[in-house]
């Protein structure tokens, strides 16, 4: 069988999703802990390992779909290039392997976060997309998990690192929010053809959706301003006195408004959305207040405290 193909079938241009993962030895300044830079990095690959496990799944059975699907009929299960069943021990030996890899060599937490996570994902591909609300909730919940997962894998030698519910609901809110963009895009793109490629979209209207996005757009937001200015997990808690984090990252706000309402615009005036990680590099705009909100968050981290 063709390596490439193989590769393909776990599609690693999703795989930037589990960057994620890196969120807690970022916030919590770990980045100099050689053990827990092994972990985040093995946590990482790990989660890729289990979302490609998901795709398999999600390709085989929707595969008589995807052949109907103008995009989706490329890819490998569908177009015939690798067979179902040869996907299938494809897709189990990858889940041993990552299981073994996380029970075995990481953190129990990160372990317990990685099998909620491919749970739920599985759900999902088998129930769960075709339930209405329910399906992009899950997909932020499966985010919160990753985030999760990012933390306990580096609570290494007995690390106090606290998750603080700002940084959840963050993440939460800001996932539904991607989401829901996704679904109005192949709500609008796919047009009268949108309930015969994903079934759940007959329930949805863009009304409803829009509805939706006003919702977590405000909800993100605000959470995010509670997190920079009422702690984040920046510090233990008790470096910090039982309140972790610096105010400083309160200026960091000014590109994460700009990005929302960037993303929102071109989500509501262009159509787009179906594809958060290529927008985030096509649009110059919003890949510019995204690297402006590194360098300011990075330069907080480093110095302020």
């Amino acid at each position: 069988m063709n390596p490439v193909v193989l590769l393909t079938t776990l599609r690693p241009k999703q795989w930037t999703k589990n960057l994620l993962l890196f969120a807690g030895i970022v916030f919590s300044r770990h980045w100099g802990d050689p053990l827990a830079v092994r972990n985040a990095v093995a946590g990482f690959f790990v989660f890729c390992l289990l979302s490609g496990v998901v795709y398999i799944t999600n390709d085989i059975v929707d595969v008589e779909k995807d052949r109907q699907h103008p995009k989706k009929r490329n890819r490998p299960i569908a177009s015939g290039a690798i067979s179902p069943t040869v996907a299938g021990v494809w897709g189990v030996t990858l889940l041993l392997g990552s299981l073994l890899l996380s029970y075995f060599m990481l953190p129990r937490g990160f372990f317990v976060a990685a099998m909620i996570y491919f749970g739920l994902s599985t759900a999902y591909s088998i129930r769960l997309k075709h339930v209405v609300v329910m399906d992009i909730l899950t997909l932020a919940f499966g985010f919160v998990l990753r985030a999760i997962a990012g933390v306990e894998v580096i609570r290494v030698e007995g690390a106090d690192i606290p998750i603080t519910s700002f940084f959840v609901l963050t993440t939460l809110f800001l996932a539904l929010f991607l989401a829901t963009c996704k679904r109005r895009n192949e709500l609008v793109v796919l047009g009268d053809n949108a309930g015969h490629h994903r079934e759940v979209l007959k329930d949805y209207s863009t009304e409803f959706l829009d509805m939706i996005l006003t919702v977590a757009t405000g909800c993100v937001l605000f959470s995010y301003a509670l997190w920079t200015t009422q702690g984040q997990f920046a510090r233990t808690s008790s470096e910090a006195g039982g309140s972790s984090g610096t105010y400083a990252m309160v200026f960091t706000m000014p590109f994460v408004i700009y990005g929302i309402f960037r993303y929102l615009w071109l989500v509501v005036h262009r159509d787009e959305g179906g594809a958060p990680e290529n927008l985030l590099i096509e649009d110059l705009p919003l890949l510019g207040a995204v690297v402006l909100w590194l360098l300011t968050t990075f330069a907080v981290l480093t110095f302020a405290r």
